[in-house]
């Protein structure tokens, strides 16, 4: 209680500030996990650029990096309430929140890049990103973070190798579950706290892309990259409704323009980056990266896809949608 008091009043420390500069300026603050040289953070700020662009600086944006305002959890709760502006969190994270994004956690969903692209670029992310209006917030625009696949001190080349591994996993139920069918032992853990874990040995290996063997440093503690790529799930950049609701017409459509560019900038910008990291994981940290045999993974969780779209049709139908798409 007294840390989530604490966090609700850093957000709102600089409201009374604010209410000094001129009427029609408004200031929207951004919370997320990641350090300020992450490509996640250099999309935001191209965000926060190209609102003040098209705004004329009557909307500013300001971006809140590693987790100052709260961790993804905490932060997703005071979007909700209107507390802060918006926030960059997750699928995994989102599906607590609105079930249209578990959807989009099945493992093996996406067959590619382009694939992720297509399904998510066009009407079917659009209803996905305003399906939770009436929950407290709505998605802007989706981030590109490449496929997840599993690290550790050791390969794992079939999911054989995880049987009695504890592995961190995002709170998601679906992460969960997806850890569970190819037998290793799920265990959440916040974000900030696993460099920590995988050092002492409170889990034996984690799932990331493959910037976290080097942004997060977790590289010095995990030496073998499996690249099973068995998801591919996107950030959400997602906004308060309440906020949203006081923006203009005009500001509104600025800002939606701004976050779908940002989009485009983030897939150049995390192609080129992705590339420097596995090549600087791999000299500086001496990480081995491991070609798998993906089917038996496949195989493993395709129980998955039919449990989930029998929880609603909602569910049903997007599935079957993203996968329709060419």
């Amino acid at each position: 209680m007294t840390r989530k008091l604490s966090i609700i009043s850093a957000v709102a420390g600089a409201a009374f500030a604010l209410s000094a500069t001129a009427a029609s300026a408004v200031t929207l603050k951004i919370s997320h996990n990641n350090p300020e040289d992450h490509p996640l953070h250099k999309s935001m700020s191209f965000f926060a650029d190209r609102v003040k662009e098209l705004t004329n600086g009557d909307v500013k944006v300001r971006i809140y990096a590693n987790a100052q305002l709260g961790t993804q959890r905490e932060s997703m709760e005071l979007v909700q309430n209107g507390t802060l502006a918006m926030a960059k969190s997750n699928a995994s994270e989102l599906e607590a929140f609105e079930e249209s994004y578990s959807a989009l956690n099945l493992p093996y969903l996406f067959t590619s890049e382009d694939h992720f692209f297509n399904a998510l670029g066009g009407e079917i992310g659009d209803d996905i990103l305003m399906s939770s209006k009436d929950k407290g917030f709505i998605g802007l625009t989706y981030y590109y973070e490449g496929a997840r696949s599993f690290y550790a001190n050791k390969a794992i080349n079939t999911p054989a190798d995880l049987d009695g591994m504890k592995i961190r996993v995002q709170p998601s139920p679906s992460a969960i579950r997806m850890v569970e069918l190819l037998g290793g032992n799920p265990t959440p853990i916040a974000w900030g706290e696993l460099y920590s874990a995988l050092k002492q040995g409170v889990v034996d290996g984690a799932e990331n892309n493959p910037t976290a063997m080097t942004t997060a440093r977790h590289g010095e503690v995990s030496k073998v990259f499996s690249k099973d790529e068995h998801t591919m799930i996107p950030s959400v950049l997602v906004m308060s409704t309440r906020k949203w609701d006081r923006l203009s017409e005009d500001q509104q459509k600025a800002v939606r323009q701004a976050a779908h560019e940002s989009m485009d900038f983030h897939r150049k910008l995390w192609g080129e980056i992705v590339s420097k990291e596995i090549e600087k994981a791999k000299a500086d940290l001496g990480v081995e990266f491991v070609e798998v045999d993906k089917e038996p993974f496949i195989q493993a969780v395709m129980p998955m896809h039919e449990e989930l779209a029998a929880k609603s049709e909602r569910l049903a139908d997007l599935i079957e949608r993203i996968k329709a798409v060419k």
